[in-house]
């Protein structure tokens, strides 16, 4: 049986999409809920209330994870298309933008998640 054995190439371009994807979603959930001021800012304190809470705050964590991929695998792949050598240098680009992601997020979350604890 043939099967694909995608390498890091591909799992950079999956979860550039998927990420991509979680950004314009969260996007779309923000519209929503500053259309919600139109029926009053009771209405819209309740809705937003729902931010406060630990879990939606880890999400908000996730959130800022993604926003940080996304933007820098984005430069990556700039890179890769406008520098003559990038196609050479796509995979130490792409440990790059992971450490620099798994960093930040880290460093985020703590700021992020500290009025939790």
């Amino acid at each position: 049986m043939l099967q694909y054995r995608g390498r890091e190439g591909m799992w950079a371009w999956l979860l550039h999409r998927v990420t991509g994807l979680g950004v314009v979603a969260f996007l779309c959930l923000h519209i929503l809920d500053t259309v919600l001021l139109g029926w009053g800012p009771d209405v819209y304190d309740a809705v937003v209330q729902i931010y406060h809470l630990p879990a939606v705050r880890v999400l908000e964590v996730v959130l800022a994870g993604a926003v940080l991929f996304h933007a820098t695998n984005g430069i990556r792949i700039i890179c890769i298309d406008f520098w003559s050598q990038g196609a050479e240098y796509q995979r130490l680009m792409l440990y790059l933008v992971a450490a620099v992601t798994a960093v930040s997020s880290v460093a985020l979350g703590y700021l992020m998640l500290r009025p939790l604890f």
